[in-house]
């Protein structure tokens, strides 16, 4: 059945009005629940007002969902297929000479389309309010209203320069002044593709400003063979960007799924591990058809022709159960691949591959029958 019928439009509309209202009710449970704990954390604090607390139960809450986001799948999902069993509009469609598979079609094109939306759309939204909240959070713990999420352990970082060269840099401690960041004790070793040393700069203090120009002051030039030069200020040629530094401090989740894929090229060229990343970027690609592998369990559960027979809470219990034993298991295969025991595609694609021919294996022979 074709999405743009008007009984795959009315399918349309009733899994995304079920889809909303569970995210509404999900969305105040989590945030109510955040204000507590967040409340509990803040005793004692007499710097912290009400406002400030709200302000980081709204910028964290993007970050919770985001878990659960198949749960309310699922649960849209269920409610939606057991109202339509419940008022025989499902034993209707079949009788019209619906398959499942044509019952099913509308509905999994419309969570496809929610799961896109969420990724393109929602996912930088998330991103940017989880990155402010991390930054209201140190400030909640540093009791500092204008502390910055940077850190005073240093900065390391590797970049490619070109095909021969790559620099390495250390600066040991980083701060934020309006829109620049300060750097000080900085020191940037430049080598060749061997590992040769070219040359070793040491400056004493450096800035990057707004339009990514990195400038050192009170430097000094070491090359082998040559007098050490002494510099009051010059301008260092480096790819280095406010985003990209803190990118260091910053979990793959505060990283918007439009930045990932630049992000993974810089520390793959910089010659870092960007494992992290390549999964999280991966997870995002299959959120959608894990969107419609929860649908298709539903569906299993909550898709019956007859509703006389009973066992209904069975039959929610069991929905519930396996959506849980689903994530419990996608998180440990995803560590496995984070830890590098399996490929990063498997601990990814695996749960959502298995799940799926699961639940269609159960809807044909349901279909059968």
């Amino acid at each position: 059945m074709k999405p743009n019928t008007i009984l795959g439009t009315y399918l349309i509309k009733q899994i995304v009005f079920s889809f909303l209202g569970v995210l509404f009710t999900v969305l105040s449970v989590v945030f109510m629940f955040e204000i507590i704990e967040l409340l509990r954390r803040a005793s004692g604090h007499d710097e912290v007002t009400f406002g400030f607390v709200l302000q980081m139960a709204f910028t964290k809450l993007p970050k919770t969902i985001d878990m659960v986001f198949p749960f309310v799948m699922m649960i849209a999902a269920m409610i939606t297929f057991w109202k339509l069993s419940k008022t025989s509009e499902f034993v209707i469609i079949r009788a019209a000479g619906v398959s499942i598979w044509g019952f099913l079609a509308p509905v999994l094109v419309a969570t496809y389309v929610i799961g896109v939306i969420n990724i393109t759309l929602v996912n930088p939204i998330s991103s940017k309010l989880y990155e402010m909240y991390e930054t209201m959070d140190y400030r909640l713990k540093t009791r500092n209203q204008n502390a910055v999420l940077f850190t005073d352990k240093g900065l390391w970082t590797r970049e490619a320069i070109d095909e021969n060269k790559f620099l390495v840099l250390q600066a040991k401690s980083i701060r934020q002044e309006g829109k620049n960041l300060l750097f000080r004790d900085v020191s940037i070793l430049e080598m060749d593709r061997n590992s040769q040393m070219i040359r070793r700069v040491e400056a004493f203090a450096a800035t990057l400003d707004k339009k990514n120009d990195f400038e050192l002051k009170d430097l000094k030039v070491f090359e082998a063979g040559k007098p050490t030069i002494v510099l009051n200020s010059v301008k260092y040629k480096t790819s280095l960007t406010l985003d990209r530094i803190k990118e260091n401090f910053i979990d793959p989740e505060s990283i918007s799924f439009w930045k990932l894929p630049g992000t993974i090229r810089f520390y793959e060229m910089s010659g870092f591990s960007a494992l992290k990343h390549n999964m999280r970027y991966m997870s995002l690609l299959a959120s959608p058809f894990l969107l419609c592998a929860m649908v298709l369990v539903a569906a299993v559960f909550a898709l019956r022709p007859n509703t006389r027979k009973g066992g209904v809470m069975f039959l929610i219990v069991g929905g519930v159960s396996t959506g849980f034993a689903v994530y419990f298991l996608s998180q440990v295969i995803y560590a496995f691949g984070l830890n590098g025991y399996i490929p990063g595609v498997l601990a990814v694609w695996t749960p959502t591959l298995i799940v799926t021919l699961i639940a269609v294996s159960v809807l044909l022979h349901l279909e059968d029958g």
